[in-house]
């Protein structure tokens, strides 16, 4: 039997803050989390930091040996949790699941052993293992079914999601924590990513309106941390318990480019996205809403409206899309999850956040972009949210009204 999945609880500790909806009007309103950082830096550098107080999740004792990135995951899963009105203690503990991305581990953890002068922590092993996030999160909620971690560069907690839904539809587990973390924002990370020349570039006082996906003058994106988990569940399981429904998620798709590390490719992309739209039982022109990818980097943009112009074709004008990545900056290993969850917010809300600082529009990035005084959706019934990432791996996550 395949159970209809149903997003049911949504937890996030971004660059914007911990309360979705918040998140989600600071999108609206345009404003971006994008600041300079480490500025003894050979190269000017930005990204989207989290103001994030560890007390009101952990006790001195509690934190030995736990780095930023599962800090993280471990407060936006309880409040995806708390959200979905879940007392834990009437769910089966092993038919519980915790489908976590990270596609770094502890960075701050590496970072001080090897800026220790010799003194290096006895707990940095287990404080910067990638499967460190999804570790705490079940031991916090006590879940002893399926605890498991995609590390697929950007689209890692897409994956997750995708596998969690999966588990879902095939009854394997009844409940499923289900999203991402990542900490990154370390000056060794953020030097390795300069040499890479993928970052965007700004000039003093600029930083904020550094990143500008799909525009002409676009020169890369900006480093963002955070985490963001979904609580998922049968339809039958969420109407039981008469909870909240934010959104069905409906079709998911996986494929991979199989062509080049670091080069997105557009068939690969559009594979992922038929895929998705296959599952769910819809077509490109039932679909109003994409939240992009859209790292702002001069190939990937272009590569990616190929894609969705090769599936949409000629309903591509139909079709509403942004990078919300102009203004919480990239989260790599939580890309997805912050996304995904900007993505049910829109179709909930029947509003979609806009295509920030985009004054001009690559003529080979031509895609129907949200604008800031344009974001209502009234007729919005499903919405998808991309993630492409380095090694070739292409997820979309599909999604419908409830």
């Amino acid at each position: 039997m395949n159970h209809e999945v149903r997003v049911t609880g949504l937890g996030v500790m971004a660059p914007h803050g911990g309360e979705p909806d918040a998140l989600f009007q600071s999108l609206l309103d345009g404003q971006s989390a994008i600041q300079p950082i480490f500025p003894d830096l050979p190269k000017p550098a930005a990204a989207a930091t989290v103001a994030f107080d560890e007390s009101h999740w952990f006790t001195k004792l509690q934190l030995a040996g736990v780095d930023r990135v599962s800090q993280f995951a471990v407060a936006a899963a309880d409040l995806a949790v708390r959200d979905a009105g879940l007392p834990m203690s009437d769910a089966d503990p092993e038919r519980v699941g915790v489908y976590a991305g990270c596609g770094m581990g502890g960075a701050a953890a590496l970072e001080a052993a090897y800026r220790g002068n010799g003194r290096v922590s006895p707990l940095t092993i287990p404080a910067f293992m990638p499967n460190a996030p999804a570790a705490h999160v079940a031991m916090r909620h006590g879940v002893q079914g399926p605890v498991l971690t995609y590390s697929v560069a950007c689209a890692s907690s897409s994956v997750a999601i995708a596998e969690a839904a999966k588990a879902i539809q095939r009854g394997e587990v009844d409940l499923a924590i289900a999203g991402g973390s990542e900490a990154l924002i370390v000056p060794g990370v953020v030097l390795a990513w300069q040499a890479m020349q993928t970052l965007a570039t700004f000039q003093p006082g600029e930083a904020a309106s550094a990143v500008r996906p799909f525009a002409s003058d676009r020169s890369g994106f900006a480093l963002g941390e955070g985490a963001a988990f979904l609580v998922l569940e049968s339809a039958e399981r969420a109407r039981a318990r008469r909870a909240r429904s934010y959104a069905t998620l409906a079709g998911w798709g996986l494929s991979s480019d199989a062509t080049h590390l670091t080069k997105p490719d557009a068939p690969g992309q559009a594979r992922a996205l038929r895929a998705a739209l296959r599952q769910a039982g819809l077509q490109p022109r039932d679909v109003g809403y994409c939240n992009a990818h859209g790292t702002a980097t001069r190939i990937g943009d272009v590569v990616e409206r190929n894609a969705l112009a090769e599936v949409w074709g000629s309903d591509l004008d139909r079709l509403r899309v942004s990078s919300t990545k102009a203004l919480h900056g990239h989260l790599l290993g939580a890309a997805g999850a912050i996304e995904a969850l900007i993505t049910v917010l829109a179709l909930h809300r029947r509003q979609l956040p806009p295509n920030a600082h985009c004054s001009e529009i690559d003529p080979a990035c031509s895609l129907n972009l949200v604008t800031q005084h344009d974001s209502g959706a009234p007729m919005l019934e499903a919405a998808l949210s991309n993630s492409f990432a380095f090694g070739g791996t292409n997820s979309v996550l599909l999604f419908r009204r409830a």
